[in-house]
């Protein structure tokens, strides 16, 4: 073998601060609302929260007075991909309904 040196490389220093202050939001999950319309009657709309969600009687009641005198209420939240369920299966029982990140 010849008298050849190979060249070693030295990683470069590098000054790198880590900020412990760095904020990480857990992910938000989505909510489905649905919005008051002048069509549907109180009773349709109790009927969809506990068909659909299962709700009680109760629950279902107290979210349709939500909406109807609050004009939205929140009636389920999860991932975006269950809210565009929600949202579409609202849809197809006549309520008009959004979804949105939660607050």
């Amino acid at each position: 073998m010849t008298g050849v040196s190979v060249p070693v490389e030295v990683a470069p220093e590098i000054d790198e601060q880590i900020d412990e202050q760095v904020d990480i939001e857990p992910q938000r999950p989505w909510i489905t609302l649905v919005w008051n319309d002048p069509i549907n009657l109180m009773s349709y709309v109790t009927y969809v929260f506990m068909t659909y969600f299962k709700y009680s009687r109760e629950k279902a009641e107290q979210l349709m007075r939500d909406v109807h005198y609050e004009g939205r209420a929140v009636v389920s939240a999860g991932s975006r991909e269950e809210m565009e369920r929600d949202v579409s299966a609202m849809h197809s029982y006549g309520l008009w309904a959004t979804l949105q990140k939660d607050d």
